[in-house]
């Protein structure tokens, strides 16, 4: 894969950055091309950048395409540094939560072209799901760069509009961590019925794991249609799913959930 004549340049190498870095590696980008900007690497992307030949540090061109992988928080930090390399030929690709095309437009207003990204956890192992929008100026050769560096590390949804980033990292960006607490309240239930905290937390794990696989296998099949193919009329699943469907249920919980990340989406914008 390659991106044109100048670098591209990674901006934060944490764990989201690094696992862009290393999908890229695995998908065969040229690591000579690559310069990572990180202040202070962990030890595993330090050995990682060494051993394929990565650059560490500030490129000596601006790049072609310049990944803003900080932390949110630090855009107003990082932006002074970065501004001189946005140049109208510079394709920007932010993975910043919350952050707005606007928002980095008016920090790197030399930039020519804008992509917001939102992926999730499971990028760090090749099984992510990221959503992206493109601003105006974006060409479709700056798209397709977009999606081959994005789809690196899992699959790709392009949005219409920006307004419904908001709710992607609500659902998907989010997503994971209520996974994993699922995990954690079925371990513990599993422990409050009797079984040794060891197997109940196999047992939660092992379950989840399965459930994702078959999602991911069956992707003809809804998930409300594979949950009624093992709910047998007066059976056991049932009487659980009579308790999580309440009016007060994991549905509504859900829903709550969400908003409340949605909200939080658009204070971090501010």
């Amino acid at each position: 894969m390659t991106i044109g004549g100048e670098p591209l340049l990674l901006v934060g190498a944490g764990k989201m950055g690094g696992a862009l870095l290393q999908g890229w590696l695995d998908r065969g980008f040229d690591p000579a091309r690559i310069i990572v900007l990180e202040p202070d690497p962990s030890p595993q992307v330090a050995a990682l950048c060494a051993a394929r030949g990565v650059g560490l540090g500030m490129p000596p061109t601006p790049p072609s395409v310049l990944v803003l992988a900080v932390k949110p928080q630090m855009l107003d930090a990082v932006a002074p540094r970065l501004a001189p390399l946005a140049m109208e030929s510079t394709l920007v690709i932010s993975i910043l939560a919350g952050k707005t095309i606007r928002n980095v437009s008016d920090r790197l207003p030399g930039a020519g072209a804008i992509v917001r990204a939102m992926p999730n956890l499971a990028a760090a192992i090749g099984c992510g799901i990221t959503a992206a929008v493109a601003d105006a100026k974006a060409t479709p050769a700056q798209r397709r760069t977009a999606d081959a560096l994005l789809s690196a590390v899992g699959h790709v949804e392009w949005l219409s509009e920006e307004s419904l980033m908001d709710a992607v990292t609500a659902v998907s960006g989010s997503g994971p961590a209520y996974v994993f607490y699922l995990a954690e309240c079925l371990a513990k239930a599993g422990m409050e019925s009797g079984l040794p905290a060891d197997l109940a937390a196999r047992l939660a794990r092992a379950t989840i794991e399965g459930a994702g696989a078959l999602l991911a296998r069956r992707p003809d099949v809804s998930p409300a249609e594979l949950r009624e193919s093992v709910t047998s009329p007066g059976g056991t699943t049932a009487a659980a799913l009579a308790i999580l469907k309440g009016e007060d249920g994991l549905e509504k919980l859900i829903a709550e959930a969400v908003a409340a990340a949605k909200r939080r989406t658009r204070e971090l914008s501010g």
